[in-house]
């Protein structure tokens, strides 16, 4: 029988279950530290510099970190034989676009830091109308069907009024009439050679190359695109507006219609990461603008870097919130890949990744 403890002492049960002998920590583990402020007294504190410092912070400050890390990591690459650079396949969903993100997407393209784009019809459509009219801020708590009553939409809490499809609407479609008359042109000649290739095979790319150049506006990310010789890749080129003035054209064009080719697009995302040196992602977001690079990735038995940010969990079983993990399983990222995946919404962290990565002094681009 043990012998009876002091009434004055606390029970050892509670005491050998709270006081556990601690085993050493492994070797190399970084202690937790965030921002000292004070060793920046007397001067502004830069961006970059903000990021380095979060590496150390725990929960998403060091995943931030660690995604500039991996884009600079990404930058750096330069093949031993060659000296070709990484591939870097930048995906984004339409909010992104619709949002001030546009503004740090555009400084990508019109600087030549990524080779390829992924997003959805909103992402290309979206571009093209804020060249035409103002997106503004709104409120996430408006009610729906007082704005619909003035014809204004709300995508989270901005606005866009009706007026400016219209305004989009009135744009395109002339473009949409010039392209079907050159499409009908090619096919014409093409019967006459007897050449199939004197066809003209319109897909998403083309289609946003096309439309970046006839905007012709330098706030636009598709005319950085188009001159730079960026392909926009959209694979869900219907889903959206510009779907319902392709849907609208067919009855103007009647019989005759515009034939767009998703197969070539394929084909041609597919071949540009199997010939990649080396590739990475960047991807804003879910859906299909994520898996449509993984996808293309997985030519090549995975990309060697990758960087995911968005919200979305992995608990549904969900493309979208699924960690880089998984993708290692389909052989979609490469088992010994630096990955991360920050849980944060874009518009907050990205354009601190960015001005850890892209945007540092003497940063070089993709064509330096």
């Amino acid at each position: 029988m043990a012998a009876p403890q002091p009434s004055d002492a606390p029970p050892s049960s509670a005491t050998g279950a709270v006081l556990v002998t601690s085993q050493p920590v492994p070797e190399g583990s970084q202690e937790v530290r965030g921002v000292d402020f004070d060793s920046f007294h007397g001067r502004d504190i830069t961006v970059a510099e903000l990021v380095d410092n979060l590496a150390h912070t725990g929960f998403q400050g060091s995943a931030v970190a660690e995604a500039a890390r991996i884009i600079n990591d990404m930058r750096a690459y330069r093949h031993p034989e060659t000296g070709e650079k990484t591939t870097i396949f930048l995906g984004y969903t339409s909010n992104l676009i619709s949002s001030g993100l546009r503004d740090t997407l555009r400084y990508l393209v019109k600087h030549k830091h990524v080779s390829a784009i992924v997003t959805t019809a909103g992402g290309v459509e979206e571009d093209l109308i804020k060249c035409l009219a103002p997106t503004y801020l709104g409120s996430f708590t408006t009610p729906g069907a007082g704005l619909r009553a003035k014809g204004l939409n709300r995508i989270g809490n901005l606005l866009v009024p009706n007026s400016n499809y219209c305004a989009f609407e009135d744009w395109v479609v002339p473009i949409l009439d010039r392209m079907l008359e050159e499409q009908e042109a090619a096919r014409k000649k093409a019967l006459e050679t007897g050449d199939e290739e004197d066809e003209l095979h319109w897909t998403p790319s083309r289609i946003t190359e096309r439309l970046g150049r006839e905007i012709n506006h330098e706030d636009s990310v598709l005319y950085w695109a188009a001159r730079n010789g960026i392909p926009v890749f959209c694979p869900a080129l219907t889903d959206g507006s510009l779907g319902d003035m392709l849907y609208f054209h067919t009855f103007k064009s009647s019989p005759q219609r515009l034939r767009v080719d998703i197969v070539d697009d394929v084909r041609r995302i597919n071949t540009m990461a199997v010939r990649a040196a080396h590739a990475g992602m960047i991807i804003l977001g879910g859906g299909v603008v994520k898996h449509h690079i993984a996808n293309a990735c997985l030519m090549r038995n995975g990309a060697e870097h990758a960087v995911y940010v968005n919200t979305a969990q992995e608990f549904d079983g969900s493309d979208a919130g699924a960690r880089p993990d998984e993708a290692v399983s389909w052989g979609k990222i490469k088992p010994d890949a630096r990955s991360v995946k920050v849980y944060a919404e874009a518009t907050v962290v990205f354009p601190l990744i960015v001005a850890a990565s892209f945007a540092r002094a003497g940063s070089p681009s993709m064509q330096d």
